[in-house]
Order: C-alpha cells, then structure tokens, then sequence
C-alpha cells in the first residue's frame, strides 16, 4: 500500500505540469543547452618540443661560435704582396687575343699601386699628365723609376688606344716591368 500512496502523491504532483501552456515547456526546453565541446589542451609533448628547439638552437649557436674560434686568421697582406698577387692573376690574360685587356689590365693595376703607395693621383691623369707631375714630385723614390714607367705607361697606352697588338714576348716584358717597378718601390717593412 505504500506504493500506491507514493505513485498517487507523485502523479498529484506533476499533474501541474498538465496545466501548463505549450509555449511555457518549449522554453524550459530551450533555456537548457548542451554541454560545449572539449577545450584543446596542450599535451605532454609541447613543452618538451619547445625544450628540443631550444636545445638545437643553442647546439647551432655553440658550434658556429667554435667554428669563429679555431680558424686561423688570415694575415693581412702589404699593398706590394697584393699588387703582385693582382698581377700573377692576369697572367691568363698574356695571350695574343686577349693583348688589349691585358694592357688596360696592368696600366690599372700600376696606377692604382703609385696612388696607393706614394699618395699621388694616377689614375685620373694621362701618360703624360702624371710623367710631367711626376717630375714635380719630391718622392725620390718614385722618380727614380720614371724611365721604367714612361715605357711601361706608353706601351700599355699604345695597346689600349692605338689597337697595337703584343706579342706572347712583349707581354711578358711588359709583366716583368711591372713587377720589378712594385718589387723595387715597396716599402722598408714590407717583404
């Protein structure tokens, strides 16, 4: 008997519900939403990630450095071991069909050493402009070599300007020349 007199308090109790409108139980159904989705949350693995990153950057970083550390300096080298060096390399320039651009080649190379090596403008200058300012100049040991560097300077200027072709001999002259003029001016200091 106290089933029935439970089953028949409980459906006294919802019978209420009856009464109510249609509308009143269609909003209680939507005033209850449905749960939200899952949240991403970073796993394990994120910060270990960020840890292997930062551990190859650091193991670049220490490698590159040790790299700076153990290599050698290279020694800086005078202005006559770099004319000569300069001058070495247009040696595959000594060729009959590549006379012209060896002559300009070495004219340059000559001229910018004097600019550099006796503070005397060269390049900017004909032949014969800087022969004559040559003969000004104080500096005894630039005017020592005029007579190397007038035939030198004319031969260079007839290949560039007159179209005159060398031969294999005369280049190597002209070569030769050049390299006794940078070897005999170099500075006390330098080897």
């Amino acid at each position: 008997m106290n089933a029935r007199v439970c089953a028949r308090r409980a459906a006294g109790d919802c019978a209420w519900l009856a009464l109510l409108p249609g509308t009143a139980l269609a909003e209680a159904a939507d005033d209850i939403h449905d749960i939200r989705g899952p949240k991403a949350v970073p796993g394990p693995w994120v910060p270990y990630a960020l840890l292997a990153a930062a551990a190859a950057v650091a193991l670049c970083a220490y490698l590159l450095w040790r790299r700076r550390q153990r290599a050698p300096a290279l020694p800086t080298l005078s202005l006559p071991e770099r004319t000569l060096q300069r001058l070495d390399a247009m040696r595959p320039l000594m060729r009959p069909e590549t006379a012209r651009a060896f002559g300009i080649a070495a004219s340059e190379l000559i001229r910018d050493y004097i600019e550099k090596r006796f503070n005397v403008v060269a390049t900017q200058r004909t032949t014969e402009e800087f022969l004559q300012a040559l003969l000004q100049n104080s500096d005894d040991a630039l005017a020592r070599h005029r007579a190397l560097l007038a035939e030198f300077l004319h031969r260079c200027d007839l290949v560039k300007f007159a179209g005159d072709s060398l031969a294999v001999t005369d280049m190597e002259s002209l070569f030769l020349s050049a390299r006794r003029f940078v070897l005999e001016t170099r500075e006390a200091g330098s080897t």
